[in-house]
């Protein structure tokens, strides 16, 4: 099965995911080690050739840049927060012209916006990390966003990000090399198992420390996060869950310290952050999709919750802090 030596290109945007690029990456060193030899070989890029520093401060330097002539049967894309900064036409075209000379391209992260940018997902499935599927999916309408950890469509793949971009590279040496060396990798590097791309990003029935919330509040709060433009009343939410206002109310107060009404203003103050932050919609069109019936109570509910007002937020918040993660609002 192995014919040739498989060339990939690692496009690294500044303040990329350096999880998400090892995990990737790793599973390809170690088909490598344990077939003794070259089956995967890997170069880094970035636009211009200058060091790129990752959102967790790890820095790479002499990098190709975009205009080094090279051939890669794969461009893996690298991007985490304030993907819209890499929005250039030098940069889409590249892409555009690999895609044209049928090189198979990977965003991992916000690495799916990139592609989206140069019209390189219209009418295709793609993952995204969870905290940025809504403003994926305003934005980029002709992509079919998903909630899956990765996504192989022909030669466009996209991954959620961190430990997923390992599920993802495991998949592709599965298919390349076969069940056997991918099981081998996928045990070197302690890979508890090769999932598959249509899992969850957020699995319903567990949590990485084993905690679980009750089922009754997870029906709860998906409902809430499905209606976000048209907020349920809080009897609809009970009715379609088959448990009582008053069983409801307990319920939330024991396991998130605040009512089902307040977690819900919550849920679409952060999906609205999300939109805040992360693309260009006016800010009435925000508070329209969250749920808010003025601009005026949308900007008091926001400055309540995060201490800032949404406006002041756009021009400071594009980049990340502790608590920048969608959903903020579960405390349980």
């Amino acid at each position: 099965m192995i014919e040739k030596t498989y060339k990939i290109g690692l496009v690294l945007l500044d303040g990329f995911n350096a999880m998400a690029m090892h995990s990737f990456l790793d599973p390809f060193r170690s088909t490598n080690y344990l077939h003794g030899g070259l089956i995967y070989e890997w170069s880094f890029i970035s636009r211009d050739g200058d060091d790129v520093v990752a959102s967790n401060g790890l820095s790479f330097s002499n990098l190709n840049n975009l205009t080094t002539e090279s051939h890669f049967d794969m461009l893996v894309v690298n991007a985490s927060w304030g993907p819209e900064r890499f929005n250039h036409p030098s940069l889409l075209n590249w892409l555009r012209d690999r895609a044209a000379r049928g090189v198979s391209l990977v965003g991992l992260d916000t690495g799916a916006f990139i592609l989206a940018y140069a019209g390189l997902l219209d009418d295709r499935p793609a993952a995204v990390h969870y905290e940025h599927i809504a403003a994926f999916r305003e934005m980029f309408p002709r992509t079919v966003i998903t909630e899956d950890i990765y996504v192989i469509d022909e030669d466009r793949l996209t991954s959620c990000g961190g430990a997923a971009s390992a599920d993802l590279a495991l998949e592709i040496i599965r298919l390349q090399q076969g069940t056997a060396l991918a099981n081998a990798a996928g045990r070197y590097i302690f890979h508890e198992r090769l999932r598959k791309g249509n899992e969850g990003q957020l699995p319903q029935d567990r949590e990485p420390l084993g905690f679980e919330v009750p089922k009754k509040i997870r029906q709860a709060v998906n409902l809430m996060e499905t209606e976000l433009e048209t907020p349920l009343p809080i009897t609809q939410i009970s009715n379609q869950i088959s448990l009582s206002q008053r069983q409801l109310n307990r319920l939330f107060k024991t396991h998130t310290g605040m009512t089902p009404i307040s977690y819900y203003v919550n849920v679409r103050l952060d999906r609205a952050r999300g939109f805040i932050t992360q693309t260009n919609l006016s800010l009435l069109d925000v508070a329209v999709a969250c749920g808010f019936n003025s601009h005026a109570q949308f900007t008091r509910a926001y400055k309540k919750r995060f201490g800032i007002s949404p406006s002041l937020d756009r021009k400071e918040g594009r980049l990340p802090f502790q608590f920048r993660s969608f959903p903020s609002h579960i405390s349980f």
